[in-house]
């Protein structure tokens, strides 16, 4: 048994907004053998676009009874029957969310009109109610309202029904069809086709546009986890309107995956992101003359417009490093703003600061060692190849540090040798660099030793 469902609501999601009335009707197959509609007071104000579009106002739901008062009779049709709906997921969003705020935990097996329309009449400009309606000689009576809506999707369930020669309805009924997860305007095939392996994926708007970009160790059954659960909040079911297609890319590892997501993340700016598209260490060791001419060294919050020579995610890890150059190179704690106070200089106390501070040596000379000091923190950045499984296999996939920072990655034949950098480039694509991709890469090699590759 079928039960055929419309619902008018106070907004577009089941977590913020109410239902202002329903219609139920429940199809045998061949014919509506039972109807129920009422409308509901919502306990809010109806927007006034949402009373112009349904005509639905507060003084018409003032004496309607509420959610609570109806769930236990709508429960009792729905539950054991398949929910039909235009756009199932909307419906079945509202209703089960307020079902399970009064009690009641509905589990249905759901069918999407829009999608079997767009399986078993193929071709159509439109698949929207009214206009899918009207190119198969349907009359809606009382357009955007429950019962009204209701009543046409019954009467085009049954015509599609009549022409599923290829058991569509069937098919997407089984237990491992993933048609009743997937977004309306999304083809089960671009889902079904998407391989088991390592890559990114991106979700298109209808005009094309890419709203989304995400990474995956297997690209179907990390899209389909999109699609595993039915949020009532409102980005989860707008997201979903939106997902028209499905492109991607496949990648060696899961480690390139993560790459090429976070580069393609800053070049699209997808809609739907929000991670990533900011993400920077919060410290950086930079480098600035002073007035007297001497360079200063200083650990400060990432400048927008300047660059730092280094980068850290900790403050104290900044402080660490910057001693470390101070002693090794003698420098002073007070130009590196390591020492702050006004009292006598710890470093010419202890031997390493030769007395820059108090002008015991010139500009110059103390210049000379902080150029030292930052070509010695370059050079002491590690260049070096991670070498692992490639997208066949016939070729290795390579990753490029070059002094600490990411140069890019690509694919290389198994038979090439790497035998110096230059070479090397050759095969690969550089990407822009950033923190969040130095970190991955950093920390991946201090756990997979092995697959590093010292290059000269």
């Amino acid at each position: 048994m079928y039960a055929i469902i419309d619902i008018e609501t106070t907004g577009g999601h089941a977590s913020a907004n109410g239902i202002t009335e329903v219609a139920i009707l429940l199809y045998n197959g061949f014919e509506v053998v039972e109807r129920y509609s009422t409308l509901i007071n919502p306990g809010v104000h109806i927007p006034i676009y949402i009373q112009a579009l349904t005509g639905i106002n507060d003084a018409m739901v003032k004496n309607a009874p509420s959610f609570k008062e109806v769930s236990a009779h709508i429960f009792d049709l729905l539950h054991d029957k398949i929910f039909v709906a235009h756009n199932v997921n909307f419906d079945y969003s509202f209703i089960k969310y307020h079902l399970a705020n009064c009690g009641y935990n509905l589990q249905a097996k759901k069918l999407c009109t829009v999608r079997l329309g767009r399986k078993i009449v193929p071709g159509l400009p439109s698949y929207g109610l009214g206009k899918f309606c009207s190119q198969m000689g349907i009359v809606i009576n009382n357009r955007h309202r429950a019962l009204g809506d209701a009543e046409a999707t019954a009467i085009l369930f049954g015509i599609l029904v009549s022409r599923d020669l290829n058991n569509v309805i069937a098919d997407s009924l089984k237990q491992h069809s993933k048609e009743q997860l997937l977004p309306p305007n999304l083809h089960k095939d671009q889902v079904v086709n998407l391989p088991n392996s390592p890559g990114v994926y991106y979700f298109h708007n209808e005009k094309g546009k890419v709203i989304y970009v995400g990474k995956a160790k297997s690209l179907r059954k990390r899209v389909l986890s999109h699609f595993s659960n039915n949020s009532p909040g409102s980005q989860k079911q707008e997201f979903l309107r939106n997902i028209h297609a499905i492109s991607h890319q496949t990648c060696g590892t899961e480690l390139i995956a993560f790459i090429l997501e976070t580069t393609e993340i800053k070049r699209l700016w997808p809609a739907y992101n929000r991670s990533q598209k900011r993400y920077e260490y919060a410290y950086g060791l930079y480098c600035f003359e002073g007035q007297n001419g001497f360079l200063r060294l200083a650990i400060d919050k990432r400048q927008k417009f300047s660059p730092p020579i280094y980068t850290f995610n900790y403050l104290a890890d900044g402080y660490s490093l910057l001693k470390q150059l101070i002693t090794k190179f003698n420098l002073c704690p007070k130009l590196c703003f390591i020492q702050k106070s006004n009292t006598n200089c710890v470093g010419v106390s202890e031997g390493y600061c030769l007395g820059a501070c108090e002008e015991k040596e010139s500009f110059s000379a103390y210049n000379v060692r902080v150029k030292e000091a930052l070509a010695f923190l370059k050079s002491s950045l590690p260049t070096y190849a991670i070498i692992d499984h490639g997208r066949s296999i016939n070729e290795n996939s390579c990753i490029l540090m070059e002094q600490g920072q990411f140069y890019g990655f690509g694919y290389i034949d198994e038979s090439v040798q790497i035998t110096d950098i230059t070479t090397l480039k050759d095969h690969l694509k550089p990407c822009p660099s950033n923190d969040y991709i130095r970190n991955l890469v950093h920390s991946y090699v201090s756990k997979h030793p092995d697959k590093r590759l010292t290059i000269s």
